[in-house]
């Protein structure tokens, strides 16, 4: 299988500016934990208070970016991922194309001469997190960039495609444009539900979209906001993913799968109309740093299977196996973890290697480099 730009991701590229801080904090800014929102006004002081703060880190991010950064690195194919956003003509820009081109992603991005850089605030508290994203220049982005034959290019090529619903709120007609193409070409389209506010507020433009997704992502939160919007009686997890999966689909090439995490318990997987459960990986609290990009590291690692046609079991280890490296970390080892180390090999169930010098990975239980020393 010829895997070059085999995967390509839009979305809302961000550099995160991610700190631990205390409950004052939260309390000064009207912030909730383990929770995803747009800044408003009174936030807007909080980004540099962040940036100012001793333990503040600088990460190249956005939810969809950091899933394609995951699943390039698990693939470990230069090329073999392509992205497309809206950044500014700055510093922070460069940094995020540097960033991203050195983790192997093929990069096109749209540059706006007028708007800055988008950030998203990242704080930390007893390892759980809450973001708050400032768009700006991801914020921009225009239909006429993905036209453009070069961006289309990346289109044609790519088999499969992954789109956070964050989105939504900035070119859901990009997103159609790819969704129609997905379903005429009998390729794989997916999308996250991503987070509370998308399922309340965006309600219309998901919809719209929802036929075209053949792989649904979201966790146990957003689900359960979504069955509410929709009027659904019910806070079951598992029955909201089945009633999610038959949702109508425009193209009946590919059934819809409805994959819903759920922090430390089982995986939820729906597949006609039947659900199955996968464990986690275990990790002691002490071990947990924090929780932020858990999610996103969560899909790359399964698309990274599933553009191998690897069975849905294979897809959830390999997608726990990405969950479990980051919380360990934080959200910062997405940008820099054992880049072009290490080869992963869920499908024989082992960690296996091709070391070129020695694995630069932050994390001392790293599964993966833990094998190879013994």
């Amino acid at each position: 299988m010829a895997f070059e730009g085999i995967l390509l991701g839009m979305g809302n590229p961000l550099l995160d500016i991610s700190a631990v801080v205390d409950e004052d904090f939260l309390k000064k800014y009207d912030i909730k934990l383990n929770n995803a929102i747009l800044a408003e006004d009174k936030h807007l002081p909080m980004y540099e208070e962040l940036s100012s703060k001793s333990n503040v880190e600088f990460i190249a991010g956005g939810a969809t970016q950091n899933s394609i950064k995951v699943a390039q690195w698990m693939l470990q194919i230069p090329g073999a991922t392509g992205y497309m956003g809206c950044i500014g003509k700055d510093k922070f820009g460069e940094e995020m194309k540097k960033d991203c081109t050195h983790a192997g992603v093929n990069v096109h991005y749209y540059e706006d001469e007028a708007t800055p850089t988008g950030t998203c605030a990242v704080c930390v508290v007893g390892g759980e997190r809450s973001l708050i994203a400032n768009l700006s220049a991801a914020n921009c982005y225009k239909t006429e960039h993905l036209k453009r034959p070069e961006n289309w290019a990346l289109v044609e090529k790519a088999k499969y495609y992954y789109i956070a619903g964050f989105f939504l709120t900035v070119s859901p007609e990009s997103i159609q444009l790819v969704a129609e193409h997905a379903a005429a070409k009998n390729k794989v389209f997916t999308m996250n539900l991503s987070a509370p506010f998308i399922c309340e507020f965006f309600k219309d433009a998901q919809e719209k979209v929802l036929p075209y997704m053949d792989y649904v992502f979201g966790n146990e939160t957003e689900a359960r906001t979504f069955a509410k919007v929709h009027g659904w009686e019910t806070e079951n997890v598992e029955e909201i993913a089945v009633k999610i999966s038959q949702w109508p689909k425009a193209s009946g090439t590919h059934k819809r799968i409805t994959v819903i995490t759920q922090g430390a318990d089982p995986v939820v997987v729906a597949e006609d109309g039947k659900v199955k459960l996968f464990p986690v990986i275990y990790l002691p609290k002490e071990k947990l740093v924090d929780t932020n990009g858990a999610g996103d590291a969560f899909v790359g690692g399964f698309l990274s299977q599933l553009v191998q046609e690897k069975p849905i079991e294979e897809c959830v280890r390999a997608g726990c196996y990405g969950s479990n490296v980051i919380i360990q970390s934080g959200g910062s080892v997405i940008g820099n973890i054992c880049r072009g180390w290490v080869v992963f090999d869920v499908a024989a169930e082992a960690r296996s290697a091709v070391v070129l010098d020695s694995c630069p990975c932050p994390v001392v239980d790293c599964m993966m480099w833990s094998k190879l020393k013994n």
